[in-house]
This record gives structure tokens, C-alpha cells and sequence, in this order.
């Protein structure tokens, strides 16, 4: 027996009634549930001599029902586990926004034709979506889907369910919930969602990728091992040995249209500051200058890739980045800030700062641009490279005077080295090493290493 009750106003009798047809829902929504909840208080319905105790107990039956919908009606209550639409606004089940999300990324799938970038796409839209669940709905999976391509991989050896795959994204998510996916999980879940909404697809996606925001809470045994291949999904490219090499055959610059000659080197891995249980290790290019005493003039090429770099450092951070504010020092450093406010920052605002020489230094040139922020701003500056002068130091304390409570990010594409080996050992080799540190910034990204004099960007921008 479908057991309900009726509340009768002009006498405030309650009813049993069998049928849910003859529930007057007019009183319970609106004013109605206001007059119950008015009649009938907590204090009441903890008191058995003011309530009787049936009525407690069908007020917890009804609190656990959680939503009904009788005769077309949705009846929606705080705290039962509802979302809410970031299309309509409306509140909807977590299994409906799933169900939504993973509409949305088969469409960006089929708009795109590459799981990563509608993954990428995703995470832009809605922040709360960690990496690992973003590539699930590129793939157009549900969680159980998810479990069976994940078997299937495994040629049905593995008996992976969908509570598992749940588990994996509580993790992700960061609530201290959950349990992290292993090494070898990751393995397969790259080769399962590189199938594709189709599963036909062999898209390849990085193990380390799925978990970029989250690395540093994994264990430290799989943190090495996806160190070891490569947190970015391309591993250390072997030292460059013949002139033929082309910088643009990299996974990261597919599909470029630049071309030229090879003007980068050896790949390494450096430590350099960073946040808090955040990775430290970045893979660091060379640039050899076969002309010793002369500028190395960038082609687009090595530009290009450079930039790719920088965007790549950032997204394996171990954390998401959320910045308020690019700044690019003079005209190389606002075109990187343009690059990476569009492909990692969500097209974030973005600050230019135009320096003079002066005679004891530099100065900011009057139109310098700082845009307004929140009160704890997020801020990435972009320089193109650095080398003796403290025009790190000499900036930092300039944003730091205009936003006192800023957190400061540092990227930059070359760094001069101390020695004439390019393939530095450690941070403090480098020729701005000290200035860098004196700054303090919150993390810093390298791109490249350099001899002096330095480098030249394309079209001598300065």
C-alpha cells in the first residue's frame, strides 16, 4: 500500500489515503507546505506527546523518498544530491548532468574530430570537471560504458565496473574522496577513451594527461613511472644528431603551418620552483648557436614550439592554474601572453608592460596596461628570456605595488646559463637563477636554455 497523507486545512486533520490521485498538491507547494511547517515544527515532531509518532515517521519516509514526480510534478528538495544545469540554470540529478556532459562531448567530439580536444574544450566550460572525467565524456561514455571499454581493452581478462571508474573521478575531483586509478589503470583508460565515442578511434593520449591537476596526490610509485614515460605523454626526445631533424615533426606542433631549419637541441628534465606538492621536474630544450658572439635568431618554427612548451609545463603543473591576469613583458612577452591566456587560461585578461631603457635601468613606459582584478588575484608573467639584469625583480615589484595580495607565476622562453653547457644540472646554473628566486614567484616555467649573447624572437620583436 502506497501510503500518503492528506492534510485537510479548514480542520487541520490528517488523512490516510491509498490513492495518490486525490493528493491535494496545492497544499503541500506554496503556502500549503508553509501552514504545515508552521503547524507542525521540529520541536513537535520530536515530541511524541505533541506529535504522535507516526507522523515523524512519515515525515523521514518522505525525507528519504527525496524527489517524486506524480502527475507530471517534479517536487525538488535542498541537500538530496541534485546539480544544477549550466545551460538552463535548472537543477537536475548528477545521472541527467552526466547524461548532458556526455552529449556535449560526443558534439565537440564530432565538431573537433580528437577526444583530447574536446576534453580540453570541456575542462574550459566547466571547471568543476576534473581532467580524468572530461576525456571519459569526450568519448561519449557513461561510467559503466566507461568500465566495459576498459574491460574490453583488456580482452575481457580485467572485471572493471562502473563504481570503480565513479571512484577514480571522486579522487580526481579532490574532496578526499574516492581512490586514485594505478599506473597500469591509466595505461588502459588512455587506450580505452582514445578509441573514441565510436571505439573504432587510436587517438593518442598521454596516461599522465588524465590526471594533470591531480598527479602530485597519486603514489609516489606511479608519480615516477608516468615521469618515466613522459607526464606530458612524449617522453625526453633523443639529443637531435642530424641536421634533417625537423623541430615540427613533434606531436605537440602536428599540423603546424611553419616550417625551417632545426635550431633546436638536447631535451632535459630541470627542478624549479613550484607550488606546494606540485611537480617540479619540466623537460627543458636546448638552443645550440653554431655562430659564437652573435644573437640566435628564432624562427617560427622554434617559436612556436616554445610556446607549446610553456602551455605544456603549466598544464602539468599537478594543479589547475586558474589565472586572473597574462602580463607580457614588451611586445615577444605579449605574444606569449596572448598564446597562453587563449590555449590555458580560458582567455583570461591580459596586461602588457612596455619597458624603457633608462640611464640607471629601466623604467615602465606609460602606456603599460594593468587590468582591473579581484581582491587575491592569480597573475603569470611572460618575459622572453632572461639573462644578467634584474628586469624580473624590477617588475615583480611594480604588479606586487598594484596588486599587494597577487599570487605571481613566471614563465619565460629562454634562460641563459651560466657555463657553455646548455644542459644544465640545476635551477641555481642558470644566469637569472638568483633573481628568479629573489622574485618568489609561486611556480616558474622555463621553455628553453641559452648561450649568451641570447636570442632573438621573429621579426625582431622586442
Amino acid at each position: 500500500m502506497n501510503l500518503c497523507w492528506r492534510f485537510d486545512r479548514p480542520s487541520r486533520h490528517v488523512h490516510y489515503k491509498d490513492d495518490a490521485r486525490s493528493w491535494p498538491w496545492h497544499l503541500i507547494t506554496g503556502a500549503g507546505i508553509t501552514w504545515f511547517l508552521g503547524a507542525v515544527t521540529c520541536a513537535d515532531l520530536g515530541n511524541p506527546q505533541r506529535c504522535p509518532l507516526k507522523w515523524v515517521s512519515w515525515w523521514r519516509a518522505c525525507s528519504r523518498r527525496g524527489n517524486r514526480t506524480i502527475k507530471g510534478r517534479r517536487r525538488i528538495s535542498r541537500g538530496m544530491g541534485m546539480t544544477t544545469t549550466a545551460s538552463s540554470g535548472s537543477s537536475i540529478s548528477p545521472q541527467a548532468r552526466g547524461r548532458e556532459l556526455a552529449n556535449l562531448g560526443r558534439a565537440l567530439w564530432a565538431e573537433s574530430g580528437s577526444v583530447r580536444a574536446a576534453a580540453a574544450e570541456l575542462m574550459n566550460r566547466y571547471r568543476d570537471i576534473p581532467s580524468l572525467q572530461a576525456h571519459r565524456y569526450a568519448a561519449g561514455l557513461s561510467q559503466d560504458q566507461a568500465a566495459v571499454r576498459y574491460n574490453e581493452v583488456t580482452g575481457y581478462r580485467s572485471s572493471l565496473g562502473g563504481t570503480s571508474v565513479n571512484a577514480w573521478e571522486t579522487w580526481a575531483r579532490g574532496r578526499g574522496q574516492g581512490s586514485p586509478p594505478s599506473f597500469a589503470s591509466l595505461m588502459i583508460l588512455s587506450i580505452a577513451y582514445g578509441r573514441g565515442p565510436l571505439g573504432a578511434a587510436e587517438e593518442p593520449i598521454p596516461p599522465g594527461e588524465l590526471v594533470a591537476e591531480a598527479y602530485e596526490r597519486l603514489p609516489i610509485e606511479d608519480q615516477i613511472a608516468l615521469r618515466t614515460t613522459g607526464i606530458d605523454g612524449d617522453g625526453i626526445r633523443s639529443p637531435v644528431h642530424s641536421r634533417n631533424y625537423d623541430p615540427l615533426s613533434h606531436p605537440d606542433m602536428g599540423g603546424s603551418p611553419f616550417s625551417g631549419a632545426d635550431q633546436i637541441g638536447e631535451e632535459f628534465t630541470l627542478s624549479v620552483p613550484t607550488v606546494e606538492f606540485g611537480n617540479s621536474e619540466i623537460c627543458v630544450f636546448t638552443l645550440p648557436n653554431p655562430r659564437a658572439g652573435q644573437l640566435l635568431d628564432l624562427n617560427w618554427s622554434t617559436f612556436g614550439f616554445g610556446i607549446e612548451r610553456l602551455a605544456r609545463q603549466i598544464k602539468n603543473l599537478g594543479q589547475r592554474l586558474d589565472v586572473d591576469i597574462c602580463f607580457g613583458i614588451n611586445e615577444a612577452g605579449l605574444v606569449m601572453a596572448t598564446f597562453l591566456a587563449s590555449d590555458r587560461f580560458s582567455r583570461c585578461a591580459i596586461g602588457y608592460l612596455r619597458c624603457n631603457k633608462v640611464q640607471d635601468g629601466i623604467d615602465l613606459d606609460e602606456h603599460s596596461y594593468f587590468p582591473a582584478a579581484r581582491e587575491f588575484p592569480t597573475i603569470v608573467i611572460c618575459d622572453f628570456e632572461v639573462k644578467h639584469a634584474d628586469v624580473v625583480g624590477f617588475i615583480t615589484r611594480e604588479i606586487r605595488s598594484k596588486y599587494p595580495n597577487a599570487q605571481l607565476y613566471f614563465a619565460v622562453f629562454g634562460a641563459m646559463t651560466k657555463a657553455a653547457d646548455l644542459k644544465v644540472g640545476s635551477f641555481d646554473d642558470l644566469t637569472g637563477g638568483q633573481i628568479m628566486h629573489k622574485a618568489d614567484f609561486s611556480a616558474v616555467f622555463i621553455a628553453a636554455t641559452m648561450s649568451s649573447p641570447g636570442i632573438e624572437p621573429p621579426l625582431e620583436l622586442r
